[in-house]
């Protein structure tokens, strides 16, 4: 192999590894795909998930939508929900009442790609289960949802009823 022939063996080597180089660098930049951020609209109709796993009537299914680690603090029981027991528990009492929950107002904030707060005014018709008699509860709420594997879960949920309803 002669010098020349050897000097641009070496430069093709050098380029070529500098182009790997550069190749790598920019994936490991680029890092895995993101999700985009959740509009306030896509919070917001996380709210009309949750209220038609109600409508099933299967409490396990609504505590599907819960993280394992949520807290409820429910608006018809004194005891703090904070797993999925408790969650199941409550919401086999309160689904007996058939509920059919409407917001009335809603204040969402996205706080990143996967993290939001839903809170506002929400009423539930509730039917008893004995007489069949309809009544309306107002209720003030907050959602916290997290992106957890994929899937937007409850992490925290506070409901209590209007102080002057």
């Amino acid at each position: 192999m002669t010098r020349k022939t050897r000097i641009r063996t070496a430069l093709v080597t050098a380029a070529a590894v500098v182009t790997a180089a550069t190749v790598t660098v920019g994936v490991g930049v680029a890092g895995p795909e993101k999700s985009p951020r959740p509009t306030k609209k896509q919070i917001a109709s996380l709210f009309d998930a949750w209220n038609a796993a109600l409508g099933t009537g299967d409490s396990d299914k609504v505590a599907d939508l819960y993280a394992k680690d949520a807290v409820l603090l429910p608006t018809l029981s004194n005891e703090v929900r904070t797993d999925r027991a408790g969650i199941v528990d409550y919401m086999d009492h309160f689904l007996e009442n058939k509920p059919v929950g409407k917001k009335v107002q809603t204040i969402v904030t996205v706080l990143d790609d996967n993290s939001a707060i839903d809170t506002g005014v929400y009423e539930f018709t509730l039917t008893d289960h004995d007489t069949g008699e309809k009544s309306v509860v107002e209720a003030r709420y907050t959602y916290e949802y997290e992106k957890r594997g994929g899937t937007w879960k409850i992490v925290n949920h506070h409901s209590s009823a209007m102080p002057e309803g």
